[in-house]
């Protein structure tokens, strides 16, 4: 049978029946209580948009495998289906689409309306490279924010261990080496959105 080849921009991400997993990193200062918890400190800020990525390789490529200044504890953040449907249904693109948008006016419009935002980029292999497909990044901000902190989360992680693990099997370069790191990887799927969900998302 012949492999398909992923969608142009399509969520790809570990879920199940409630749960989707999303990705960010922290300095320890945020990301360790976090992940002790299972709710971010009094001291992240409910008032700045934050950034979610269903992908465990983007959030790799984004935080340097969690050797980037302020991005040395990565999470693992476990979040209802129904928030997470709830906020690509609220989403606008942060940029300008003339296949989605009427005009330049109507996405500014929808953009200053919304409490999330989506941009489409290229996901990335083990070694970070860009691939021809996309992966959704997700902006949360005011009340969407505030949900995703005190509502969505159903459980955190600290999954730097497995990032440093997986950085150095593919530092090594060895094939034996890269094809252990690739079992490693959460396994992620394409995302089932209800029909239409993602029409306004451009994809």
């Amino acid at each position: 049978m012949e492999h398909l080849r992923p969608a142009r921009r399509e969520i790809r991400a570990r879920f199940d029946a409630h749960t989707v997993t999303v990705y960010q990193a922290y300095r320890p200062e945020i990301g360790v209580p976090a992940a002790r918890t299972g709710r971010f400190p009094a001291t992240w800020q409910r008032d700045r948009m934050t950034w979610v990525k269903p992908s465990f390789l983007w959030m790799m490529y984004r935080c340097g495998w969690g050797a980037k200044e302020g991005q040395e504890t990565v999470l693992a953040v476990r979040i209802t289906r129904a928030g997470f449907e709830w906020a690509l249904e609220r989403a606008c693109l942060s940029r300008y689409d003339a296949d989605v948008h009427a005009d330049a006016a109507d996405w500014r419009a929808r953009l200053r309306a919304a409490p999330t935002r989506v941009q489409w980029d290229p996901e990335r292999d083990l070694h970070l490279r860009a691939l021809p497909h996309r992966s959704l990044q997700l902006g949360l901000a005011g009340e969407a924010a505030r949900r995703y902190a005190d509502e969505w989360i159903t459980g955190i992680d600290d999954v730097t261990p497995l990032a440093h693990a997986v950085r150095e099997r593919v530092r090594d370069g060895e094939v034996a080496e890269v094809a252990e790191a690739a079992r490693w990887l959460p396994a992620e799927r394409p995302y089932p959105v209800p029909a239409g969900l993602l029409a306004h998302l451009g994809a």
